[in-house]
C-alpha cells in the first residue's frame, strides 16, 4: 500500500523543479542552486499554506525569478573534490566541528503530527510547520482526508476500522469547524474600517483555533528544517533508535535526500560500530529504562494536580542574577560578587535590574545572559495542540509522555456556544474508543488515533532569559488560547510562587486580556503591508 501521494507535474513543471529539488516523486527533499533568502521565503510562506513545497514554488515563486542560467545546472558540480578534502579533515582527524559548518534546507511532507515532535526535537536545527490555524484540514490530498495510514495497521485486522473512524473524524471537524465560523460572524460585528478579506479571515482563524482539537494526531503536516550536517545527523540517529515504525521509514527517506546534498557529512549514520552501535546504544537505553520504570511505578494511579505546576526553582535566584549582572563589568570573581550582592540595600538591588534591562519597548529588546542563571521547571498538563507550539522552544528542556485519552479532553467554550458540543464529544468518544482497541497489539502506532483535544503531560525547564521569550511571545493577542492560558499561569506562578517578583517584572510585554479575535491585528497588519507593495 502506498503511504505516500505522490504529485504529479507537468513535463515543463518536471524540467523546472528538477534543477532546484533533489526529487520530485518523494515526500522528502532538499532544496539547491536557490539563494538563501528564496530558500528561507518559500519555508517562511510554506508554513501558512496548504500546497507542497514544490508546487508553492511552481505558482508563486518561479515567476519572479531568473532561471534562465540554471537550464544546465549539476548539482554536484565540485562535490567529489569537497567530498575527498572533508574526508581527510573529518574521517582523518575527527573534527566535528566541520560538520556545522555545511547546512541543508529540508522538505518533510505528510509526516503525521507525532513525527513532527521528533523531527523537532533537536536544538541545534530551525524548523516551521504548517499551521492548523490558517488551513483547514478537511482539504483532500489525492481524493483522500489528511491523515497518516501506517502500512502495518493497514494491513492488519484495524485497517478498515481505523480509516473508517478517521474519515468520520475528519467529516465531523469539517462540519463544527463551519458551524463555529457562522457562530462567529453572527455574534461578532464587523469593523467598518476592516476590508471582508481581513474580517473573514480573522474569523475563519478563530474556528479553525477552536476546531483543531478534533483532528487527530495522525493527521499529516508539512515540515521545514534547515539545520548543519552535524544536526541532521543527529536527528537521523534517533529517529533510527525510535519505536515508531514511522521515525524509521521517514529516517531512511530523509538520509537518502541529504546524501545527495551533504553525503560525507552523513557518512557515519548507517556504518556498523559508528552510527549503528549511536542508535542502538539510544534503543537499548530506553527500551531498558522504560520497563524498569514500568516495573516500579506502573501500577500506581496518578495524583489529581494542577494543570501548571511550578515543581522547582532557585531560592537564591536573585541573588545569581545579581552576580551575574555585575560579572562582566567587574574584576571580581563570581563568589565574592555573590557575597557582596547579598548585603546590598533593596534601592540597589532594583536599581542594578533596571541598569541592565533598560527601556524595554518591544518584546524583542531582551536582557542579557545573566538571565540565564535562574531556572524554574514546570509540570504541565495541556492539550496536545498548546503542546505542539509549546514544544518547538529549543532552548528549553522538554520531555513529554505518551499521548493517550487517559488525562480527558478539552472542549473550547466556542464550540459549546456554536451548539456543537455533542458533535464535538462524539469524535472524543471515537478517538478513545480507537486507541484502546490499538492499544494492546499496536502500543506505538495507538497515539495517531488520539485527538489534540486531548490532554498531555509534559515537564518545561527553562531559564529566566528563556522565559522572556517564550511566555511574552505565546501571551501575544494574536495566540491560540489554549496556551497563552499556560503561558500567564506560569509567569504568575514565577512571580508568586517563587517569589520572583523582578523577574516576573521584567517581562513586561505579557498580554492578559484575550482579544475578542486573536488574529485580527496581525491581518490588518498583513493587508497593510500588501497595499504598500502594490
Amino acid at each position: 500500500m502506498t503511504v505516500y501521494v505522490p504529485e504529479e507535474f507537468s513535463a515543463s513543471e518536471a524540467d523546472i523543479l528538477r534543477r532546484y529539488f533533489t526529487t520530485l516523486d518523494g515526500p522528502v527533499f532538499a532544496l539547491v542552486n536557490l539563494p538563501e533568502v528564496v530558500k528561507g521565503a518559500l519555508f517562511a510562506r510554506y508554513s501558512r499554506s496548504a500546497k507542497s513545497l514544490r508546487r508553492l514554488f511552481l505558482d508563486e515563486f518561479v515567476g519572479d525569478l531568473d532561471i534562465s542560467g540554471d537550464q544546465t545546472v549539476d548539482a554536484t558540480v565540485g562535490l567529489d573534490r569537497a567530498e575527498q578534502l572533508y574526508e581527510k579533515v573529518f574521517l582523518e582527524y575527527g573534527d566535528d566541528s566541520v560538520a556545522q559548518l555545511g547546512g541543508v534546507h529540508l522538505a518533510c511532507e505528510q509526516a503525521s503530527n507525532i513525527l513532527t515532535k521528533i523531527l523537532e526535537w533537536g536544538r541545534l536545527a530551525s524548523y516551521l510547520e504548517q499551521s492548523t490555524r490558517y488551513i483547514s484540514y478537511d482539504a483532500r490530498l489525492g481524493g483522500r482526508y489528511r491523515y497518516y495510514r501506517d502500512p502495518i495497521l493497514m494491513e492488519s485486522r484495524f485497517g478498515a476500522r481505523y480509516v473508517g473512524d478517521m474519515d468520520r473524524m475528519f467529516d465531523a471537524y469539517s462540519v463544527i469547524a463551519d458551524g463555529v465560523t457562522e457562530h462567529i460572524r453572527s455574534t461578532v460585528e464587523k469593523n467598518p474600517a476592516d476590508s471582508d478579506f481581513v474580517y473573514r479571515q480573522a474569523t475563519r482563524a478563530k474556528a479553525l483555533d477552536a476546531a483543531r482539537g478534533l483532528l487527530p494526531a495522525a493527521s499529516l503536516s508539512n515540515v521545514g528544517i534547515y539545520g548543519s550536517g552535524q544536526a541532521f545527523e543527529g536527528l537521523l540517529l534517533r529517529m533510527r533508535a525510535h519505536p515508531l515504525p514511522e521515525a524509521r521509514a521517514y529516517a531512511d527517506l530523509m538520509l537518502e535526500e541529504l546524501r545527495k546534498v551533504i553525503p560525507s557529512f552523513l557518512k557515519r549514520v548507517d556504518i556498523e560500530g559508528r552510527g549503528v552501535e549511536w542508535s542502538d546504544y539510544l534503543r537499548t537505553n530506553a527500551d531498558n529504562t522504560s520497563a524498569l520504570v514500568d516495573r516500579l511505578f506502573g501500577d500506581l494511579p496518578a495524583d489529581r494536580v494542577d494543570a501548571v505546576t511550578l515543581i522547582d526553582h532557585d531560592p537564591d535566584a536573585e541573588e545569581k542574577l545579581l552576580a551575574a549582572i555585575c560579572y562582566s563589568s567587574s574584576h571580581l570573581p563570581e563568589s565574592q560578587l555573590r557575597a557582596r550582592v547579598a548585603k546590598l540595600s533593596d534601592e540597589d538591588r532594583l536599581a542594578l535590574v533596571n541598569a541592565y534591562v533598560g527601556d524595554r519597548r518591544n518584546r524583542r529588546h531582551k536582557p542579557g545572559r545573566a538571565f540565564e542563571s535562574v531556572d524554574y521547571r514546570f509540570d504541565v498538563l495541556s492539550d496536545y495542540g498548546a503542546f505542539r507550539d509549546l514544544q518547538r522552544h529549543r532552548l528549553l528542556t522538554i520531555e513529554w509522555q505518551s499521548l493517550t485519552p487517559n488525562h480527558g479532553y478539552s472542549r473550547p467554550d466556542l464550540v459549546v456556544e456554536a451548539g456543537q458540543q455533542e458533535a464535538f464529544d462524539e469524535v472524543m468518544d471515537r478517538s478513545a474508543a480507537l486507541f484502546d482497541d490499538l492499544q494492546e497489539s499496536y502500543p506505538q502506532q495507538a497515539s495517531y488515533a488520539v485527538s489534540m483535544a486531548y490532554r498531555i503531560r509534559y515537564v518545561m525547564q527553562f531559564n529566566a532569559r528563556e522565559a522572556i521569550h517564550m511566555l511574552e511571545l505565546r501571551s501575544s493577542p494574536q495566540g491560540h488560547p489554549a496556551y497563552r492560558t499556560v503561558a500567564l499561569e506560569m509567569h504568575r506562578q514565577i512571580a508568586e510562587v517563587a517569589g520572583h517578583k523582578a523577574v516576573a517584572a521584567v517581562m513586561s510585554h505579557m498580554t492578559t486580556e484575550a482579544p475578542e479575535l486573536e488574529r485580527l491585528a496581525a491581518e490588518r497588519r498583513a493587508e497593510e503591508k500588501r497595499g504598500q507593495r502594490s
